[in-house]
């Protein structure tokens, strides 16, 4: 049998089906790497209003408490002499700062393709899909509900683009799949049409559970081998004000038990969920996630942990959310300021609220890209396809967020800051001189084929020559290239045995009716 594992691993990944998929001309984009943020992070808060806001959540959770609906924290709670009363639960300070000492700065995610490793942590920024909206838009549909179609086409995307790292929720929900055995078809096609990582929602024992078992066929692993490494992760939220709810708790303690990392993200809504300052609304989402990883760190002590914000504003003209907004820029940028108080990797979010790929949808979502930067966020979910304050998922939008985050990760590129002799250039200026010009010099023609970024989706033409060539705004050529990539998307490669094995699991647990529902 670990011959046999062997080989699986050894045909379950590797160069292969990345090779396969680069070969395709849609698009020349930048080879697959974890990009390293190399500059120093922006600090709105000094020393005094990082602690205020470390008080200001041990205070919530020592006075006030969060309340955890579900009976096995609450005993688990209980028996680590925290205060339970009903399903409050008080924290005091020292419990808390003992909790967070014992979870890791940072650790590496292995899917079922070891050259798709990530590292969460240490100076890494990474880029996820857009997960979890219940509606798609591109340019002939219009918005309609997600379908399995739609879902397959944005997993496409996510596999093809090399600055997409990690495949998180469902790139858009196929309603047309029933809930009971919707997470089966869709970690099938996950692990099917991607080799990169994957996640599960914590939704009911059985999603985690099934999702689990997947993961660890599609690797090839035993159950020990499963369970020895992170191999996938969870990401939960709160339900602000002051609550953690039972199914996320649940699949949160299951994915810690295994080793499993846990992604904690309250969803704190200035002015709504959150007090309508922005320091209230990082010291609520503080508290909330602290106290779940306490949880999880006296649960499993040393079990990956990472940090995540959602905290925004709502327009308080209508009550809607609002993202990509100069608070939601300060806010990501405080968290990161805490997150580097307490050593945990950070989660935060490419968003915003416009409902087409625009102008407004692109400085919208620029904004939150370049706080999580800014911020020295580890995970950013939702960088690319995110409309409507994640009601639409857009293939469109999906593949302009992708030009954008090209440019960020060749921005952080040491040659672009290089600063050695040939750098410099000193000698090819004085060759130059004051009457000259660099087009033609030595030292253009060494490096121009690779000295600036590339768009792949930009027109850099002028008027006329864009005219001449169709006049095509940016999600219309957008719309066009998805479509290729699409049409030559071809899937990693994977073992047959593997895939085979999945299938009959995912059959089984069909006939088993898969996990319940209310309908």
């Amino acid at each position: 049998m670990t011959d046999t594992r062997s080989r699986r691993r050894t045909r379950a990944g590797g160069r292969a089906g990345h090779a396969a998929r680069a070969g395709s001309a849609a698009v020349q984009q930048m080879p697959w790497r974890l990009p390293v943020n190399t500059d120093r992070p922006i600090e709105p808060l000094d020393a005094e209003g990082v602690e205020a806001i470390h008080q200001g959540a041990l205070r919530i959770l020592r006075d006030i408490g969060i309340e955890f609906l579900n009976d096995e924290a609450l005993s688990i709670l209980r028996r680590a002499g925290c205060r339970v009363e009903d399903a409050n639960v008080r924290m005091d300070p020292d419990f808390v700062e003992e909790m967070l000492a014992r979870a890791p700065s940072s650790f590496t995610i292995t899917p079922r393709n070891p050259d798709r490793a990530i590292t969460l942590g240490e100076r890494f920024i990474l880029f996820g899909n857009v997960s979890s909206p219940p509606n798609y838009w591109d340019l002939e549909t219009g918005k309609v509900p997600g379908s399995a179609a739609h879902f397959r086409t944005l997993l496409k995307l996510t596999q093809y683009f090399d600055c997409i790292h990690f495949a998180g929720g469902y790139p858009v929900e196929p309603v047309d799949i029933h809930p009971s055995v919707r997470h089966l078809e869709c970690l099938f096609d996950k692990l099917t049409l991607s080799d990169k990582v994957v996640h599960a929602y914590a939704l009911g024992a059985e999603r985690v559970e099934d999702v689990m078992e997947m993961v660890r066929i599609a690797g090839g692993l035993d159950h020990d081998e499963f369970a020895a490494a992170p191999r996938m992760y969870t990401n939960i939220n709160s339900v602000s004000p002051l609550k953690h709810d039972h199914p996320m708790l649940d699949g949160a303690m299951r994915l810690a038990r295994r080793g499993q990392p846990v992604v904690v993200t309250p969803f704190t809504l200035a002015g709504a969920m959150a007090p309508v300052t922005m320091a209230g609304a990082v010291t609520l989402s503080i508290a909330e996630a602290l106290a779940a990883i306490a949880l999880l760190e006296w649960i499993a002590p040393g079990c990956p942990v990472a940090i995540g914000t959602f905290t925004s504003n709502v327009d308080m003209k209508s009550g809607a959310p609002a993202f990509g907004t100069p608070e939601y820029m300060r806010a990501t940028q405080m968290t990161g300021q805490l997150a580097r108080r307490y050593g945990l990797p950070m989660r935060a979010s490419g968003s915003c609220t416009a409902n087409v790929p625009d102008g407004q949808a692109m400085w919208e979502t620029s904004n939150a890209l370049w706080s999580a930067v800014q911020s020295g966020a580890h995970m950013v979910y939702h960088a690319a396809g995110w409309l409507e304050g994640g009601l639409v998922a857009s293939p469109e939008k999906f593949v302009m967020d992708c030009e954008v985050l090209q440019m960020i990760q060749r921005y952080f590129e040491p040659e672009v800051c290089a600063t050695d002799p040939e750098a410099i250039a000193v000698e090819a200026i004085a060759a130059v001189g004051p009457n000259g010009h660099f087009f033609g010099a030595d030292h253009t023609q060494a490096r121009y084929t690779s000295a600036f970024h590339q768009p792949f989706l930009s027109d850099w033409r002028n008027f006329e020559a864009w005219e001449s060539a169709g006049a095509a705004w940016t999600a219309e050529r957008a719309h066009a290239l998805w479509k290729r990539i699409v049409a030559e998307f071809e899937p990693p490669p994977m073992d047959p045995a593997i895939r085979d094995e999945l299938a009959d699991f995912v059959a089984r647990r069909r006939a088993e009716g898969g996990a319940p529902t209310d309908f």
